[in-house]
This record gives C-alpha cells, sequence and structure tokens, in this order.
C-alpha cells in the first residue's frame, strides 16, 4: 500500500518483536534561492530548490511513538503553495488524516518527540492530547522562555504541549528501553536539537537527522546554516553523529531530503 505517507516497515523474527517506522508526508518548503534564505549552501553548489517535510511515527511492541510533526494542519485547507515569491510552503493532507488510513490517531500516541520546535516539525504540537514528551531540556527552556531568543521558535505553535507529561533529557535516551529506538543529542541547530535512531530488523538501523544537515552536500561540506544557534556545537554533532552511523552501520535519513523520499516511494516504500 503506498500513500502520501508511505510505509517503511521492519520484518520479524522468533528473537525480535514487531517493529515499524511509518513515514509520512507532512509537507513541503521552497525556496528561490537557498542562499538568501541562510542554508549556508550558494545557489551555484546545488540545484535543490523544494524540500521534504516529513512525520514519522514508530510502532514498537510497547507503545506508538511520533517523532516530529511537520507543517501545521490548517496548511492543508489552503489550495497549492503559500508564501512569498522567495519561501513557499504547501501541505496537501494532515498528519491525522494520513493516520486514519491506518486505523491509527494522535490521541493513541504513548511518546512524543521533536528534533528541535522550528515551525515544520511541530506542525501538529497543539493537536496532541497525550503521551509523553521526550524533550531535552536545553530546548525545553529556550522554547518557552518568557523572551525567546533562538530564531524560528513561535510557542503559539506548541504551547499545547505543556499540558502533556513530559521527561527532560540531558543527553542520548532509550526510548523503550531495549535499544532500538534512541534519541541522540546533536545540538547546535538549536540549543537541544536531537535526532533518532531506529534499529529496524531487515533493513537495518537508521538515522532520522533532524535539522543536523539539510541538503546532501551539507553533509558533504559540514556546512552550518546562518539561522543555527551555535556553529561550533553543530560542528561536534556533525562529528558525533557520523563516528555513531560508523559504528553502528547506520543509513542516515536527511530529513529534508526530497529525492530520497521520493526514491522510496518509487519503489514501494521501505518494504521488507
Amino acid at each position: 500500500m503506498i500513500f502520501l505517507g508511505f510505509l517503511a516497515a521492519c520484518g520479524t523474527s522468533a528473537q525480535t518483536p514487531q517493529l515499524r517506522l511509518y513515514e509520512f508526508d507532512c509537507g513541503r518548503l521552497a525556496y528561490d534561492s537557498p542562499e538568501a534564505a541562510g542554508f549556508g549552501v550558494s545557489d551555484e553548489e546545488t540545484s535543490v530548490r523544494e524540500l521534504f517535510v516529513p512525520c514519522y511515527l514508530i510502532e514498537h511492541p510497547d507503545g506508538l511513538f511520533l517523532w516530529d510533526g511537520g507543517l501545521a494542519s490548517a496548511l492543508a485547507d489552503e489550495e497549492g503553495w503559500v508564501g512569498t515569491n522567495t519561501s513557499r510552503r504547501r501541505l496537501d493532507r494532515t498528519l491525522a488524516d494520513q493516520m486514519a488510513d491506518l486505523g491509527l490517531t494522535l490521541d493513541s500516541l504513548t511518546f512524543v518527540a521533536f528534533s528541535h520546535m522550528h515551525f515544520d516539525h511541530v506542525g501538529v504540537a497543539n493537536e496532541i492530547t497525550g503521551g509523553t514528551l521526550l524533550i531535552q531540556e536545553r530546548e525545553f527552556e529556550a522554547a518557552f522562555a518568557e523572551d525567546i531568543q533562538v530564531p524560528g521558535f513561535d510557542p503559539s505553535l506548541y504551547e499545547g504541549l505543556m499540558g502533556l507529561e513530559r521527561v527532560l533529557l540531558n543527553g542520548d535516551y532509550d526510548v523503550f528501553g531495549d535499544g532500538r529506538v534512541r534519541i541522540l543529542s546533536l545540538p547546535g541547530h538549536t540549543p537541544g536539537h536531537q535526532a533518532l535512531y531506529v534499529a529496524l530488523n531487515d533493513q537495518g538501523p537508521v538515522v532520522l537527522s533532524g535539522d543536523l544537515y539539510h541538503f546532501r552536500l551539507s553533509r558533504e561540506k559540514r556546512i552550518v546554516p546562518e539561522f543555527n544557534v551555535d556553529a561550533e556545537e553543530t560542528l561536534s554533532s556533525m562529528d558525533r553523529l557520523e563516528a555513531f552511523l560508523s559504528e553502528t552501520g547506520s543509513a542516515l535519513w536527511i530529513e529534508h531530503d526530497l529525492a530520497r523520499y521520493v526514491e522510496g516511494a518509487q519503489t514501494g516504500g521501505y518494504h521488507h
């Protein structure tokens, strides 16, 4: 079954309980000039002008975990692209509608985490009424400060999260306690930016990058966007992630990489 948020599912074995990773299309961003937008890449260096905005669900024997929340659902009420000539966004179908295809709802979440609190990652935050929020303490303090200093943080998009139970993290975190779904602390893009490791049985482990990298070129050239809060921390996080990928044999999914998503969808998703 292929839909806007196509399925990436791991297999099972007699020893390992079932684990599934679902990837959903939660919007698109378009920029006439990535250079002018502050991504740190010149317009001549890359032909990419459109970014993918994903949401992910991990279905584990011990619960349902949402990672990243895409663009705000209200955007789906608008037809086509919305925004200026230089920066546009669109959402064709809400996460809630896509989850309904699988018989799932946002009310059924056990855990919720966002790679960081920028608008294109927390779009459904205020729709979530249950589950436990997993957030780095530094990110929480920055996102809910009386005087917010981090570019791109808009509390009106995520203020509903204050009503959830939460665990404030100070580093990596094993979500279900079995090592198969782990939050990785990788600050720099924002104060408490994080990525997610998921150990798929058949495809092998993957890491969902958050916004440590926006383009493949960003990874190749270790490019730090102009709007990151700490360039040195970003570079240290890049070093840490690359070492982790090497040690674990994990594949890296650059979350905003539209080409990667399209390639997977054209082959029927990541089926096993």
